[in-house]
This record gives C-alpha cells, sequence and structure tokens, in this order.
C-alpha cells in the first residue's frame, strides 16, 4: 500500500512541466546521504483514486504532470497509479523511483517519465555528470534518456 507523507508544485524535478510531486514513504532503498530520510518510515496517508483526485483539485490548471516520488516498495501499485493519471486524469506521469528498476516494455504505456537509481553521495544527484541516476522520457515502448538536461 502507498502513503503520501506530503505534496507540492515542482519545477525542477521533470524538465518543461509543472509537476505535482507526491512523497511516498517506506522506501526500502534508504540511501545514505538521503535528503528525506523521514520517508522512509510507514507512516502518511494511504493513496487511493479519491485522494490523489483531492491533491490534484487544489493545483487544477496549474499541472501538467504528475509524479509520485518513492513507492519503491510496491511498482505494481505505482504502477495502477500512473495508468490512472495518464487515462483517466489525462496527465503525464513520473515515477521517481530510488532503484535500478525499469517497468517491463508493456507496462512502460503508463509512464511519461521515470527517474532510476539510488543516490550515491560519491557519484552525486541528478546535476552532476557523473550521477548513476537516469532520467528518462517515455514514448511508447521507447526510452529516451534526458539526463543531460539537469547538467549545466
Amino acid at each position: 500500500m502507498l502513503k503520501v507523507y506530503n505534496y507540492d508544485i515542482v519545477f525542477q524535478e521533470i524538465p518543461d512541466e509543472v509537476t505535482l510531486a507526491v512523497n511516498l514513504t517506506g522506501c526500502p532503498v534508504h540511501c545514505p546521504g538521503c535528503h528525506s530520510p523521514h520517508l522512509w518510515e510507514d507512516i502518511g496517508i494511504p493513496l487511493d483514486e479519491t485522494l490523489l483526485k483531492r491533491i490534484y483539485r487544489e493545483y487544477a490548471g496549474e499541472v501538467t504532470c504528475i509524479c509520485l516520488m518513492g513507492g519503491d516498495a510496491d511498482p505494481a501499485a505505482v504502477e495502477e497509479f500512473c495508468a490512472y493519471i495518464k487515462q483517466e486524469m489525462r496527465l503525464r506521469s513520473a515515477w521517481w523511483s530510488g532503484r535500478d528498476y525499469l517497468p517491463s516494455a508493456d507496462a512502460l504505456c503508463h509512464y511519461d517519465y521515470i527517474k532510476t537509481g539510488p543516490y550515491i553521495a560519491s557519484l552525486g544527484g541528478l546535476k552532476s555528470r557523473t550521477t548513476n541516476q537516469r532520467l528518462y522520457r517515455v514514448t511508447g515502448e521507447t526510452l529516451e534518456d534526458i539526463t543531460s538536461r539537469f547538467w549545466k
């Protein structure tokens, strides 16, 4: 079960999108140096379609994308919510994962963006050219690595 800790509009996580970032708890990855270790805990409000629609209504007309930040303990639930975001809410969907996991080719249609990879302090985050993390734009069954969009 996915649980929501908090949410907000963000402008840097997904290039060219005004994103509603929904922070999920229960992260099993536990990256050393994580900027949000409180999200490791099993706390928050259970996420369902009603809650997701209520959160979105607060920002309706302002956002172009909803990004689920975390959810690594239940990737199948993340996939279901991303499918709902795309098909029913008619918004772009994104998953910000801390694992080196990509959905199967037949499941990619539920995502517009997927960020993968744990945070490794010595390699840096997405803004670092040495990062192990990757952000992909999904088009059909094609993944385009757009990580370089974060580099200056």
